[in-house]
């Protein structure tokens, strides 16, 4: 029971009621015992006239058997009942517990973690995962626990009473137990991949739910789901072979269990022909045989299923045991200057994406990152953001190295602005609020204002309170976008990092988003990802990459000047713009 704090994660509390919870289901099992015991005196107390000679039974004691028999019946109703509330309230309350910490967690883990993951395997640790480990809190370990201590208590109760009977009684109970301990093994093989097939499932659903569009418009309905059912065939196969073997092995070991009545019956006959068992003796134990082997039966019934529930709370386990990335709280600088020293970094080993880059990015300027696609303008950005920390040398905001900076911190600097923007299922107004917990209203709009978005919101439904769908679906991309800015804008951070922020856009937003980001940038470190050349020519510097390096930099017109890769992307870019312009002339 001690592991089981850790194995779940439970809190103080949560411990301690689950332990409230296996006293209080073996206090309602043992109360089940308490009317065999009240019959058999019963029993005994009818007969004592027989044996007496008496006219009548003991009508005094026949009152106290019937007390007894109606303080059991309470003892079990209260029993019963704390043992519900403990159980089931401590194993919602700790799920919901255990949820929280897992997201907690997760969103504190560097991307890189992110790369050997996937989003269904996440979304299974937070939901199915976590599920299971509520499932066996309240339905399996309780109970589990508190039939095998019953189990015992009453074994030594009955050794006590007459050792012979009790022997016989749990003779057959090593062989069985033995049977569902030793089959472990196999069933943790078959457990571990019925739960792989079921992450399969979850892979198919989720990757024909995102690419349902395309299966739509290309017409793939049939061949695009053979996976899916192939996962879903698979996953069926995979429970049935899992159900099956457990279901053998507990079978299998209830009958070997169920021998022991029988020996019970015979050893009771020999010992009570012999002389040396009385016949209230030998009732009292077939009585409680009947009624002991019910708990048994319970035990390997749930160990199966326990077995199977730890593969889910140990893949919890590791989640919650995955090192997040840390640093000074309190750290706070003077300035933010933006230096970078010898930085390389790669995602995966031995294939680096960024190579021994230098640059500086003074404190209120404005610095473009351009060059041909997968030349590492996105990567480097977020490791300025410190969504990954870098392999060799070191990236300085203020003078210090934001390795050692706690990345709450560091990103309670920066605001950012991406091409893919997120928005959540929630009001317009809320979704504005991200950038600052708790702004007023008039925050909200006057930034909503800013960024060139209020007058649209005006025009929803319900204005600011408008509901904008799953990832604001309702919005064009104009205009999620817009709200993303005003997001940023609320924020008020001093440095900002923007990734393609206008691309795909046509000219009447593109004109709306970059004013708003005139406002947004405005007296702030900015840093800026871009493949329209044009856009950044007046940005205060160039830094042109190619192939993880950092290849030039300059002003604009340095670098166009020096005819090397900026100016030769330019050249590209112009020659396609007019090209296109010719073309619809045409």
């Amino acid at each position: 029971m001690s592991n089981m704090k850790t194995l779940f994660g439970l809190s103080g509390e949560g411990y301690r009621n689950f332990k409230r919870a296996v006293l209080a289901v073996v206090l309602s099992n043992l109360s089940l015992f308490l009317p065999f015991v009240v019959i058999i005196r019963t029993i005994i107390t009818l007969l004592d006239p027989l044996m007496t000679g008496a006219e009548v039974p003991d009508r005094g004691r026949l009152v106290l058997l019937l007390a007894l028999g109606a303080a059991a019946a309470a003892l079990y109703f209260f029993a019963y009942r704390s043992e519900y509330r403990k159980t089931y309230t401590t194993a919602y309350r700790e799920s919901e517990k255990i949820r929280l910490e897992v997201a907690e967690r997760i969103r504190r883990l560097p991307l890189s973690f992110f790369n050997n993951k996937d989003l269904s395997e996440l979304t299974t640790n937070m939901m199915a995962d976590c599920t299971n480990v509520e499932h066996v809190m309240s339905h399996v370990t309780p109970t589990l626990f508190g039939a095998i201590i019953t189990d015992v208590f009453v074994c030594v109760l009955l050794a006590l009473y007459d050792w012979r009977m009790a022997l016989a009684v749990f003779a057959a109970l090593p062989v069985s137990l033995g049977l569902v301990l030793g089959s472990r093994k196999l069933q943790a093989v078959f457990g571990m991949r019925h739960i792989q097939a079921k992450l399969a499932v979850s892979d198919q659903i989720q990757e024909y739910l995102e690419g349902i569009k395309v299966v739509k418009a290309f017409g793939l309905s049939g061949e695009k789901s053979k996976a899916l059912k192939q996962a879903l065939r698979n996953m069926m196969k995979e429970a049935i072979k899992f159900e099956g073997l457990t279901g053998i092995f507990i079978i299998v070991a209830s009958m070997i269990l169920q021998v022991g009545m029988g020996l019970v019956v015979l050893t009771g006959t020999a010992l009570l022909t012999g002389g040396s068992l009385g016949v209230i003796s030998f009732l009292t134990f077939i009585l409680i045989s009947a009624k002991i082997y019910s708990p048994l039966i319970v035990i390997f019934t749930l160990l199966p299923e326990f077995f199977y529930f730890l593969i889910s709370a140990q893949r919890m386990m590791k989640v919650r045991q995955e090192p997040v990335m840390t640093g000074d709280e309190n750290a706070a600088v003077e300035h933010y200057n933006i230096e970078l020293r010898h930085v390389s970094f790669a995602y995966h080993e031995g294939s680096e994406v960024i190579k021994n880059i230098d640059l500086s990015i003074p404190q209120g300027s404005v610095t473009a990152l351009v060059g041909p696609s997968g030349s590492g303008k996105s990567t480097l950005s977020r490791l300025i953001a410190r969504f990954w920390d870098v392999r060799e040398g070191e990236i300085r905001i203020g003078g210090k190295n934001i390795a050692g900076i706690d990345p709450e911190k560091l990103m309670s600097w920066m605001s950012f602005v991406f091409q893919d923007v997120v928005l959540f299922n929630d009001t317009v107004k809320n979704n504005i609020r991200i950038g600052k917990e708790g702004a007023a209203d008039e925050e909200v709009c006057a930034a909503a204002k800013t960024a060139r978005c209020d007058e649209f919101i005006r025009e929803l439904p319900e204005g600011y309170d408008t509901v904008i769908g799953e990832n604001g679906s309702t919005l064009s991309g104009g205009e999620r976008q817009r709200i993303s800015i005003a997001r940023a804008l609320l924020k008020d951070a001093p440095i900002v990092l923007l990734d393609e922020a206008t691309a795909s856009l046509d000219p009447e937003n593109e004109t709306l988003i970059q004013a708003a980001i005139s406002e947004l940038v405005k007296n702030r470190t900015v840093i800026v990802i871009a493949h329209r050349l044009r856009t950044v020519l007046g940005a205060d510097k160039i830094a042109v990459l190619d192939q993880g390096r950092l290849v030039e930099e300059g002003t604009g017109e340095e670098l166009l000047a020096k005819e090397g890769l900026f100016s030769r992307l330019y050249r590209i870019q112009q020659e396609s713009l007019g090209w296109s312009a010719g073309k619809r002339e045409a």
